[in-house]
């Protein structure tokens, strides 16, 4: 079905398509739904939306529900899981094509699985992709500035948001529950959705909490948990996933045993270890907001910093917000490529490089060679941070050119070559 709405799509003129693109995606989102049955009404579906921290509040939560014995099916940016079986996600998109979604939900529940945990996204809204798909829980993370030229303002790209609020209040499911981090500015938008029931967590929950380089205690309920996540914004994630737990009335032991067993999220903030005396992180950073929380986390250690975090034809205002954010924190900075697109990537570094004025960043156009030297700079005991990617698994490049990538294969290669030199 999908395939012959593609045809139909390369057939109609470009003026007239564009026209019509809101009621082509409406009706695919539609079609899929029928085509498998309406499938998220019949299981537990757990969705995750904001800017930051989505896809480690999934991976957290699924952790938790997986210590209970219940088989889960997940779908984010890093991978799709269903039941025991991943594959990895190549889309270079979070929310894949809708008949690809409700395949994917239809699968669950042929895997016997009682819970789907879904990662939303405002593109995805955008194109109704979030439609047709019946919700149990929504879980808000935050707002911050992103995808602001492709939505056209940061008020849609928040109502992008708010629409997959609505979808839940809008759903027939029994018990619909919202659950907001109150600490947002736009959390009481969030509140304002219709649900039964509406949760809030705050980052006062977790005190008093220590966030060290290589983990992180927090006290819940007067008991402390000691998990390997760091950062005070992987404390936000934590507590997103322990509510929506408690909202389950899973046991706090579990809970507890599930999170200090929880080794992380692939590609962010990911320790690569080669034999090296000095720290490597992978991180997909992305906002000028996560790249700081991300610095702040590890503040007491001198940073060589690999930046390559504006994709080519999006979000030019932000360049030179990420270059100074850069310059406040980091020791050494090296500019580099990520996702030109179309785009000139001199024209992107520097962009990135007006925001840079306390130093002079070293530009290496080739992201191997720029890792290369991070790592050849770094001394006993500093921190290169590597950010941009996380596990993306291509660099876009012009003329629908992309390239097999991997922050973390290239570091793991590169630190092989260092180390037995």
């Amino acid at each position: 079905m999908e395939k012959i709405l593609e045809i139909g799509r390369k057939i109609i003129p470009t003026k007239i398509f564009h026209m019509a693109q809101p009621v082509y995606h409406y009706l695919l989102a539609f079609a899929g739904a029928v085509y498998y049955g309406f499938p998220s009404r019949k299981i537990f579906v757990v969705a995750v939306t904001g800017t930051k921290g989505k896809t480690t509040v999934t991976e957290i939560i699924n952790k938790i529900l997986e210590e209970t014995g219940e088989k889960t099916a997940l779908l984010n940016t890093i991978h799709f899981k269903v039941g025991d079986k991943y594959t990895r996600n190549l889309f270079k998109m979070t929310m894949p094509g809708r008949f690809f979604i409700q395949r994917f939900l239809r699968s669950a529940i042929k895997a016997n699985c009682k819970y789907a945990i879904l990662e939303m996204t405002s593109e995805g809204a955008k194109q109704f992709r979030h439609k047709f798909i019946s919700l149990d829980t929504l879980i808000f993370t935050n707002i911050a500035p992103e995808h602001i030229e492709a939505h056209g303002s940061f008020e849609n790209y928040l109502n992008a948001k708010l629409k997959i609020a609505k979808t839940l209040e809008s759903s027939l499911k029994k018990n619909r529950t919202m659950i907001v981090n109150i600490d947002d500015k736009y959390a009481p938008k969030f509140l304002d959705i219709k649900v039964d029931k509406k949760l809030a967590f705050s980052l006062a929950d977790a005190k008093p909490y220590t966030a060290t380089e290589k983990d992180t205690i927090l006290t819940i309920d007067g008991k402390k948990i000691k998990t390997k996540l760091v950062g005070e914004f992987n404390i936000y994630n934590i507590l997103a996933g322990i509510t929506f737990a408690k909202h389950r009335n899973i046991n706090f032991d579990i809970i507890k045993n599930a999170l200090e067993e929880f080794g992380g999220v692939a590609g962010r903030v990911e320790r690569i270890e080669g034999g090296q005396n000095f720290t490597v992180i992978v991180d997909y950073a992305h906002t000028k907001e996560s790249l700081e929380e991300l610095y702040k986390a590890f503040g007491k250690s001198d940073k060589i910093c690999v930046l390559g975090n504006t994709g080519g034809g999006r979000d030019k205002w932000k360049r030179p917000d990420m270059g100074k954010v850069a310059d406040t924190y980091c020791k050494h900075i090296i500019l580099t490529n990520e996702d030109p697109y179309d785009e000139n990537p001199m024209q992107i570094i520097e962009d990135v490089a007006q925001g840079i004025t306390k130093q002079s960043p070293k530009i290496i156009i080739e992201r191997r060679d720029a890792i290369r030297k991070a790592l050849t700079l770094a001394k006993e005991n500093d921190i290169v941070l590597i950010t941009g990617k996380g596990t993306d698994p291509y660099i876009m490049e012009a003329n629908n050119k992309k390239t097999l990538w991997d922050d973390r294969d290239v570091v793991k290669e590169e630190l092989k070559l260092l180390t037995n030199k």
